[in-house]
């Protein structure tokens, strides 16, 4: 019951933080609020701005469509996983990938949380490295299996996907996960009454020891020969 519960809790989380996003896009559709402004432009002093609010900000409905499951399902696996680090976690990819993206990106206006979801997808993946728990590896597997493909698009694709955005948040997911990787505790390891207690088999009990006697007499016995 109570992983349940720390699982809708995860889940509920991640959605209504993608839902702002949801509702930034709408406003500006509905209104015509021009949100450009929010975006993150490299070594443009009035763009440091955009650290905190390019992730806010998509150029289409396809753009944040196809980063809505990303976030939700990696956010989730995140928060289920390492619910003492979650938003420590969070807050570094946001800052670090910004950061990186200003000093080193191309002249252009840089918006999308595309850099925020390769950020968890590479903490997730790079602390079950190093934990190697039964938990931080079942989570990889599920992340990996669905998005394993963002091992490669923090390399330049396609000319308008910011692909610094991608590598930057890459680098800072890596980074947190050997921040932060052993903060939360590992599960505890089943341990079964057979590698505990050593007992003798119910059937067998001692009488392999009786056999094992018994022909080793009869080994010496005939090498002796007859008396």
């Amino acid at each position: 019951m109570k992983k349940y519960s720390r699982f809708r809790q995860s889940i509920i989380v991640s959605s209504l933080l993608v839902s702002l996003l949801w509702c930034l896009k709408s406003a500006e559709i509905l209104f015509h609020w021009p949100l450009s402004w929010m975006g993150l432009r490299p070594l443009d002093v009035s763009g440091l701005l955009g650290i905190l609010t390019a992730p806010l900000v998509h150029g289409s409905l396809e753009h944040l469509f196809n980063n809505t499951l990303p976030l939700i399902i990696m956010g989730t696996m995140l928060a289920l996983g390492y619910p003492k680090v979650w938003a420590r976690v969070l807050a570094l990819i946001w800052l670090v990938s910004g950061f990186g993206v200003w000093l080193f990106a191309r002249e252009a206006n840089h918006i999308g949380a595309s850099g925020i979801a390769h950020g968890l997808f590479f903490f997730i993946l790079v602390a079950s490295i190093f934990r190697r728990d039964k938990s931080s590896v079942a989570i990889m597997m599920i992340v990996f299996l669905l998005y394993g493909g963002m091992t490669m698009t923090i390399f330049p694709r396609e000319e308008y996907i910011s692909f610094e955005y991608h590598f930057f948040g890459a680098l800072a997911g890596a980074l947190a996960a050997l921040l932060w990787r052993n903060v939360d505790p590992l599960p505890p390891v089943k341990r079964y009454r057979w590698e505990v207690i050593q007992e003798d088999d119910p059937i067998i009990g001692d009488e392999w020891q009786v056999e094992s006697q018994q022909a080793e007499r009869q080994d010496i016995s005939a090498r002796l020969g007859p008396p």
